[in-house]
């Protein structure tokens, strides 16, 4: 009962935030750390991100910390690429342990290979110089879940965000927190998810790239080196409430249905739906669409999405596969591949 009660006290503390939340479509295009908003893993994509109630495992660890404690193995490790928009690649890794009568903790990375950019300057608006710098866009977390009950789990990840551009730096913290109920309303299958993401202090760049070689007209003395301050900025907070149904037919065949409703901070709202069909819970299929119907079709990136998996026992030994493809709007699709190995 004392875990129920606490249960209740973190849901009404989300829902509370819903006000804070509100009309996030006026504020596009003011926060930053973006990165934080790139998903990982396969599952989840190809069923159209909305697999916010239904995640399991050490994938969960981006979609609801939650999941993590419902993970099959007492160790798991998962490492993904994937092909994002205008050659930028992502890789993630992740490694979670079960505690027994502590709870799941995780560790994850996620870093955004971004390639080489001339430098171009007033004098050298071509880059004709030869001079290259390279992005560096890092997220490192720490993520603890724990089952309170049969039914309720709970989770918190801990991020560290660093974001580096030529000789300019920034680095923040933020947090996700996120709860699923199973067995709703005591219909096997059906489970609840609730999640914010994102939250924590503002962030700002800094560093001797931020230096500007300036002088005084009209007077006697020589250039100096001026500071120039950068804006603050908040990270891409957003608030999800999701529900999935699992509907098992016989032994071996059942399909995973899932929605989810997710409320930006800082652009208009969107809506995904996804599902899943599984073979002898070794081979499966996903299919999900993701749209924001306050946003004109032309400038919404993505939408339909695709992608299968493979689960291999090999004594004791649980191998994953799976493949997401996602279709954005101006580029070229997204491929996602991950591994995953528990044991």
């Amino acid at each position: 009962m004392k875990n129920i009660f606490r249960l209740l006290i973190i849901v009404l503390a989300l829902l509370l935030t819903l006000d804070v939340y509100a009309g996030g479509g006026n504020r596009t295009g003011t926060g930053g750390a973006a990165q934080l908003l790139i998903p990982v893993g396969p599952r989840g994509i190809a069923m159209g991100e909305a697999n916010l109630a239904v995640a399991q495992g050490i994938e969960s660890i981006f979609w609801n910390p939650a999941g993590v404690a419902n993970m099959q193995n007492s160790t798991s490790v998962m490492f993904s690429h994937m092909s994002y928009l205008a050659d930028i690649g992502v890789e993630y890794g992740a490694v979670a342990t079960n505690i027994e009568g502590f709870g799941v903790v995780a560790l994850s990375l996620k870093s955004l290979g971004i390639g080489d950019i001339l430098v171009t300057t007033t004098t050298d608006p071509d880059g004709l110089g030869g001079a290259v710098f390279s992005p560096q866009m890092l997220t490192a977390g720490l993520t603890y879940s724990r089952q309170l009950t049969e039914r309720i789990s709970v989770g918190l990840t801990a991020n560290l965000i660093t974001e580096t551009l030529g000789d300019a730096s920034s680095t923040g913290f933020g947090f996700n927190v996120g709860v699923i109920y199973n067995t709703l309303a005591d219909i096997k299958g059906l489970s609840i998810g609730i999640a914010m993401k994102n939250v924590g202090p503002q962030m700002q760049y800094d560093g001797s790239g931020m230096l500007v070689l300036s002088s005084v007209q009209d007077q006697n003395r020589p250039p100096q080196y001026t500071k120039i301050e950068a804006a603050k900025f908040d990270l891409p907070s957003s608030f999800e409430m999701g529900v999935g149904y699992k509907a098992e037919f016989d032994e071996q065949n059942a399909v995973q249905l899932a929605g989810v409703f997710l409320n930006n901070n800082f652009s208009e709202d969107e809506y995904k739906f996804g599902a899943e069909y599984g073979f002898n819970n070794q081979f499966f299929a996903r299919l999900g669409y993701q749209f924001a119907p306050d946003v004109d079709s032309e400038q919404y990136l993505y939408g339909l999405t695709a992608g299968a998996g493979v689960n291999v026992n090999l004594d004791g030994i649980l191998l994953r596969v799976d493949y997401a493809y996602r279709t954005a709007q101006y580029f070229d699709g997204n491929h996602v591949f991950a591994l995953s190995v528990g044991f």
